[in-house]
């Protein structure tokens, strides 16, 4: 146990629990978490998390977030914590983590407490459960459902509903046509003071623009139907003004006419197809036949495509203005558009257009009632309910904190719920089935490049899969950690499934990976696959070299025969082999045979230890390796892996052997499994091969232990000088028999 001290109050008594490698805060009483201000943040595991890429509520996250910068950190916590606390009778209410709270349970002692208990006893009525003595997240969730019955609510938007007067009724509808609608909190559609003030600076603009063109007749020439006029002038301004153009151009000069009135060859073009009055390529020619100074006929000669526009023009235009004409000058035509100059600059300067649609007298009839006056008073009648309203928000947030925070906590303060291995940690967005196994640690990433640069110091072996859901276009990318087994088949393009924490299953590609030791029991075997690859790698290379070097001998014996029947001349005969060659080759081959000899010589020499000496020379080969990974696994860290995420994880969280078995389950078959290990596509095995082989060398072995073979092998590897004393064939050396040498000894003998 540990105490830390406080300089707001006595120290409160912690308790601390040791997994990861390091200690641990114990959260065990609402006590505890009220006094999470008195803990020293040195001992916290984390310090800030992100509010996005977790598996946790993204609403009570928010809530916690009061600066909305998208990061928890300890003091959100804290002030989160000690809030929740203080509406509860009792903070150990909130040890219960139930989306369920007991309106007994609320804190009716405080001002704040008794304004949520109300509110909550409203929402219930508001929702026809007016008896119920517990509140739901469901219930403080969906707010429309709340404020449906409810004509006031305080956000300060009033729907039509809300007024008894019919006329302001009348208004808001108008409103909200023009600029669209405020949604209130029942889900309607409403209007809010901002947008009435809008509404009213626009009807009041668009009066004041009307007033210039009723106090000044040459806005308006045609009068009320000035507007018709000037939209039927406007669909053949153009063609009228190319058509005067075109004949203005003929009359410069008159080799131009033929060109003017389009060529013969598009006419015959034209005359190829199945022709309609509206075709483009008829639109596109001119209004009539082009002439010198022609005027340009308005019922007579017109083009097909351009007769009804030009007859609606004759009809709202140049009868009201010019009077009845057959034909229509360039001077007339320049008449009719000064008249409409004044009305052409009016429309530029429009204002008010987003009230237009009503009319201006049902514009000027708003204006001259008080109905902004009167919705006004709706809106203020609507914020005087702003704080009941709140307090509405308060009570989901309180019911929201009261099922998710002592989780936050256990995931934050300390993280109990990841090594307790009883539930997944808020940063274990699912499980990766890959290769015959279940990675259990598997983060959600947004830059996979970016978050291997940092995740790369965990010393954890990490496959970066991109995730897919094809049913619905989702996408996604993880980081899945590897933590038992080995990596023999683990490579980029390789596919698994993953199955999210809502059970929804992904199909999963390898895309990128951090190479790290898995397991011991890897390492252990890493050094034989080696050399077997390398064995392999070897031969395949000899392989190819022999093959190529093969054909290219037989091709140039070919050619040699070929020129030698030609010339007449014999092949060159192949040069002997050097004598000083065969020489090296023997020494080499003494010293190889040494080597082996010295290596048997001394297993043999073990004698009963013999099995002793093979687990030597198995962790002489396999030691190195195996002591490197498990150094390696040591290291394995969560911290870098949840930092590459926008964590602040504030302690060393180990993945040690066992714990990192536990995250990822390799596949095994069921407790009373029957197997059938009969496979009807297994290579044909025939025994009595090894067995004659293994007689074989059996046979050779004790031939050779008992001497017989010493005459026939080099002295290297002869029994007498392997095994010495402990062959049978051995015999001890005995002085000679040399009367004429003085020193006995200087020359012997074997004893016969």
């Amino acid at each position: 146990m540990s105490a830390t001290t406080s300089n707001t109050g006595p120290s409160h008594v912690w308790k601390f629990f040791r997994a990861g490698g390091f200690d641990q805060v114990r959260l065990e009483t609402g006590a505890d978490l009220m006094a999470l201000d008195q803990l020293d943040q040195k001992l916290w595991v984390a310090l800030a998390c992100p509010t996005r890429g977790i598996e946790f509520s993204t609403r009570t996250l928010d809530l916690i977030d009061t600066d909305q910068d998208g990061r928890i950190r300890a003091p959100d916590i804290i002030a989160a914590t000690r809030w929740a606390g203080s509406c509860l009778k009792n903070p150990d209410e909130l040890l219960a983590s139930s989306p369920s709270l007991s309106l007994s349970a609320i804190n009716d002692a405080t001002p704040e407490g008794k304004q949520l208990l109300s509110s909550a006893k409203q929402i219930l009525a508001n929702l026809g459960r007016k008896d119920a003595q517990a509140i739901t997240i469901e219930d403080t969730t969906d707010t429309t459902r709340i404020f449906a019955q409810t004509v006031f609510n305080g956000d300060g938007i009033v729907p039509a509903d809300s007024a008894d007067d019919d006329t302001v009724k009348m208004l808001i509808n108008d409103i909200i046509a023009c600029l669209g609608a405020d949604t209130d909190r029942s889900g309607k559609p409403g209007v809010s003071q901002a947008r009435v003030e809008q509404f009213f600076i626009e009807a009041r603009a668009f009066s004041e623009w009307w007033k210039k063109a009723e106090t000044d007749a040459n806005v308006v020439p045609l009068g009320d139907s000035t507007s018709t006029g000037y939209a039927t002038m406007k669909a053949v301004r153009v063609k009228i003004d190319d058509y005067f153009a075109r004949c203005r151009l003929a009359a410069f000069d008159p080799r131009a006419l033929v060109a003017v009135n389009r060529q013969e060859a598009e006419y015959l073009a034209l005359a190829a197809k199945d022709l309609t009055i509206t075709a483009l390529e008829i639109a596109s020619f001119p209004l009539a036949r082009i002439e010198a100074n022609k005027a340009m006929p308005l019922k007579e000669g017109l083009n097909p495509a351009w007769a009804d526009a030009v007859a609606r023009f004759e009809g709202d235009v140049v009868q009201l203005l010019l009077g009845e004409k057959s034909a229509l000058t360039e001077s007339d035509w320049a008449k009719i558009t000064a008249r409409f100059a004044a009305y052409q600059s009016w429309l530029g300067i429009k204002a008010g257009a987003a009230v237009e649609r009503l009319g201006l007298q049902r514009v000027r009839e708003i204006l001259a009632g008080n109905g902004q006056q009167a919705i006004t008073a709706l809106v203020a009648k609507d914020k005087a309910l702003e704080p009941e309203a709140n307090a509405i928000a308060a009570v989901d947030k309180l019911v929201r904190f009261h099922r998710d925070l002592f989780k936050l906590l256990n995931n934050f303060v300390s993280f109990r719920d990841f090594y307790r291995r009883k539930d997944k940690a808020m940063f274990q967005v699912g499980t990766l089935y890959l290769d015959q196994r279940s990675c259990e640690l598997c983060v959600r990433v947004d830059d996979a490049a970016k978050h291997a640069a940092l995740a790369g110091l965990a010393k954890t072996y990490l496959a970066y899969c991109d995730l897919t859901r094809k049913s619905t276009g989702e996408k996604m990318t993880i980081a899945a950690a590897f933590t038992n087994g080995d990596s023999d088949n683990l490579m980029v393009g390789r596919n698994g499934i993953f199955y999210d924490r809502a059970g929804r299953d992904w199909d999963a590609t390898i895309t990128r990976i951090v190479d790290q030791p898995i397991s011991v029991r890897q390492a252990f075997w890493a050094p034989y696959k080696k050399v077997v690859r390398f064995i392999e790698d070897q031969i395949a290379k000899r392989a190819v070299a022999a093959d190529a070097a093969s054909t290219e001998k037989l091709a140039a014996a070919a050619l040699a025969t070929e020129k030698a029947a030609v010339t007449g001349k014999t092949p060159e005969q192949r040069p002997k082999l050097d004598s000083g060659v065969i020489a090296a080759l023997g020494v080499a081959a003494a010293g190889i045979s040494g080597m082996i000899g010295g290596v048997v010589g001394a297993f043999f020499g073990l004698g009963l230890w013999m099995p002793l000496g093979m687990l030597g020379i198995l962790l002489l080969i396999s030691g190195p390796s195996m002591v490197l990974a498990w150094l390696k696994l040591r290291q394995r860290n969560l911290g870098p892996i949840l930092d590459a995420n926008g964590w602040a994880v504030n302690a060393r969280a180990r993945i040690n052997i066992p714990f990192g078995a536990s995250l990822t389950n390799i596949a095994k078959l069921p407790p009373g499994t029957q197997r059938d290990l009969f496979d009807p596509f297994a290579e044909k095995r025939r025994p009595w091969k090894l067995w004659l082989l293994l007689l074989a060398v059996g046979a050779i072995t004790l031939v050779w232990w008992q001497g017989k073979m010493d005459e026939y092998v080099p002295i290297q590897l002869r029994s007498t000088t392997v095994l010495g004393t402990n062959a049978p064939a051995y015999k001890p050396l005995v002085p000679a028999v040399n009367p004429g040498v003085t020193n006995p000894l200087a020359v012997t003998q074997p004893a016969k």
